[in-house]
């Protein structure tokens, strides 16, 4: 039972920039509601391909981001036929371990796994990220003096463990999800982005 995992990685949250979570501060609002998706550039577990495919998260944190009791909904490329879908979900689940159950352990419930048509456009630095009807997305980063991307390395808790992240800005976030009761929209929160290689 093993993954291999590479791809992009683009994030929105309901803080401001920089979202304080990332140095295991409170949240601006005391909560933090967060989407994130992964998509995989090159992907397979075990010898199941799943490249070209993303997942996202829709994630509600109640208190501290350290303190776990995260509350997640996961969503599935529509794309992927009924054994990558299950492959994924056992992997989101923390089922085989890595990076990805590192998370799953902080979360307290998984209120739902689904089928959602994702659309994951990264270009030049710019992102959009459309989830279905429950989320949407549009973000940029910040530059850095010398023209490249302002990072951040070294924080306490990271989506993109393996690299640094890209200090980004979301010129529109909407997030709609009765489940994990969230309705959310939002100009100029915090967004990064960047890459991940996610192994087991």
């Amino acid at each position: 039972m093993s993954y291999k995992l590479d791809g992009s990685i683009l994030e929105v949250c309901n803080c401001n920039v920089l979202c304080p979570c990332c140095i295991g501060e409170d949240a601006d609002n005391g909560s933090c509601c967060a989407a994130i998706a992964h998509h995989f550039d090159k992907g397979s577990i075990d010898d199941i391909e799943v490249s070209g495919l993303t997942v996202a998260c829709a994630t509600f944190i109640p208190g501290n981001i350290l303190q776990g009791n995260w509350q997640v909904a996961v969503y599935i490329d529509d794309r992927a036929t009924d054994v990558q879908f299950e492959a994924l979900s056992s992997v989101y689940r923390g089922e085989r371990g890595g990076p990805l159950a590192d998370f799953a352990h902080m979360y307290g419930k998984i209120v739902s796994i689904e089928r959602a048509p994702i659309i994951f456009d990264l270009q030049g630095g710019k992102g959009k990220l459309d989830i279905g009807a429950d989320i949407h997305a549009e973000l940029e980063p910040y530059w850095s003096p010398s023209g490249a991307p302002a990072v951040l390395l070294g924080n306490s808790i990271s989506t993109t463990p393996c690299s640094p992240a890209i200090i980004s800005k979301a010129s529109a976030y909407r997030m709609k999800n009765p489940l994990l009761k969230v309705d959310l929209n939002l100009t100029g929160h915090n967004a990064t982005q960047g890459h991940f290689n996610f192994q087991a």
